[in-house]
């Protein structure tokens, strides 16, 4: 085991330190139904990025973290978190040849699909139905994706992170 496998490990977790601070901010409440899922789009990127890093078992953590820090029933986050890198780390070569609208098509179908479990856990706690709600996320998430993935892609081009 050379050290080398290991390379940038911090500019990751510095990745998705960044993604929790953007998902708790808080925001006008016009524009919560429009947040983009940042933590998901972070793991999406690195699990196309390197799969043999970063997988389920990551989406898991990342998704227990995400429902500690959002207040959320756990396992919540880490039930979609882990369909979303399984989804990811599955199909990642399709995905690295894809053009970046065809990338982000396949963005917003992984976190459409991603938030069944969550509608489903909200319908059985008795919350609200949220009706169309759940895709406004998904479609700025789509929309910002060419963004996240030339930042994090610049990010692991420089610290040469593999």
């Amino acid at each position: 085991m050379s050290l080398e496998r290991h390379h940038g490990g911090w500019v990751i977790i510095v990745s998705f330190i960044f993604s929790f601070m953007l998902a708790v901010m808080p925001l006008p409440p016009w524009a919560v139904f429009w947040r983009p899922d940042w933590v998901a789009l972070v793991l999406i990127y690195w699990c196309i990025a390197v799969p043999q890093r970063i997988g389920v078992t990551t989406g898991w953590f990342v998704g227990i973290i995400h429902d500690v820090l959002s207040d959320t029933l756990l396992g919540q986050h880490a039930l979609t978190f882990t369909l979303i890198a399984y989804l990811s780390v599955r199909l990642h070569r399709q995905l690295r040849l894809f053009p970046w609208w065809q990338q982000s098509i396949g963005v917003f179908v992984f976190l459409a699909i991603s938030q069944l479990p969550s509608v489903w856990i909200r319908t059985i706690l008795g919350y609200p139905q949220e009706g169309w709600g759940v895709i406004y996320s998904a479609t700025t998430s789509m929309i910002l994706w060419r963004w996240v993935f030339i930042r994090l892609r610049d990010l692991r081009r420089t610290y040469r992170v593999f």
